[in-house]
């Protein structure tokens, strides 16, 4: 069983630098074995939301493990349909039903969409009553902390973006450091679009390590103080990508991947406010 090391968040909770992700995991055998199977091999935190359909077989999940509630860091996240005082507080309260939970470990705002700063101001609430024990925010741009941070009272804890090697994030990364945010990764592996696996720079540092691709990127990330949440269904995988804590890669090795970025998002412009809008009436 691999020890997953923590980061302290900006209130002092420590959150696991390593979890599994279950976005697109919509087969409810298939989220209770990878979940099981990522227990098993030392993960501790599991990052679900309301739009991925599959809160009820993560809450499933967790109550067959045997494992103690406080061992355990659960992330759900706020729908973009779900805004406002009101429906925050509701759509909270559905899914901490449907994971079968009496708190979560963090709650994010999923996306962007109008009528954040109310959602979140319900969600401080929340917070200030223990239901969560820290709040954060996933895909928001500078420009989006910048305006929740000048209308709220606490600064988010965490902001979850899309960020790998081809879409490294290096000045929201940099901005967040600053703002004592924590960068947590979703998508960390890519998502299978780009053919990142195959590149030349990341093969040549897997051999010299004798670590698959996808362990050299996840311990990239690591090294750049990112929590990590990559997703699998395949109980090999799940074990491998938890086996990143026994190597470092040289400070010439990150600087030859910071070299490969692209710059090339591989889903939703987080600024698309057209695309934003159509969400909102999406359940």
């Amino acid at each position: 069983m691999v020890k997953i090391p923590n980061v302290l968040l900006a209130n002092g909770v420590p959150m696991p630098q390593l979890g599994l992700g279950v976005f697109k995991v919509e087969n409810d055998q298939n989220v209770k074995s990878a979940i099981k199977w990522a227990l098993e091999a030392g993960y501790r935190m599991i990052d679900t939301a309301m739009i991925y359909h599959n809160e009820e077989a993560v809450g499933e999940a967790i109550a067959e493990s045997g494992l103690a509630r406080e061992d355990l860091f659960i992330t759900s996240k706020l729908w973009n349909a779900d805004r406002g005082y009101d429906r925050t507080k509701a759509a909270f309260q559905a899914s901490l039903q449907r994971l079968q939970l009496d708190y979560l470990d963090l709650y994010l705002i999923h996306w962007p969409a109008s009528g954040y700063i109310e959602s979140w101001q319900a969600m401080e609430e929340l917070y200030g009553e223990n239901k969560i024990r820290a709040i954060g925010v996933s895909n928001f741009e500078i420009n989006h902390l910048n305006d929740l941070m000048s209308k709220t009272a606490i600064a988010p804890m965490v902001d979850q973006l899309e960020t790998h090697p081809y879409f490294q994030q290096k000045g929201l990364h940099d901005f967040l450091g600053q703002h004592n945010i924590v960068h947590e990764a979703w998508g960390p592996l890519g998502q299978g679009k780009g053919n990142l696996m195959a590149d030349p720079v990341l093969t040549q540092i897997a051999q010299a390590h004798d670590k698959s691709v996808a362990q050299v990127i996840l311990r990239w990330h690591i090294q750049r103080h990112i929590i990590v949440i990559p997703k699998s269904i395949h109980r090999d995988r799940i074990e491998e990508n938890a086996d990143v804590f026994d190597f470092n890669l040289t400070e010439a090795e990150m600087a030859q991947i910071a070299a490969i970025d692209k710059g090339a998002r591989g889903s939703r412009d987080p600024n698309d406010a057209e695309w934003l809008a159509s969400t909102q009436n999406m359940a």
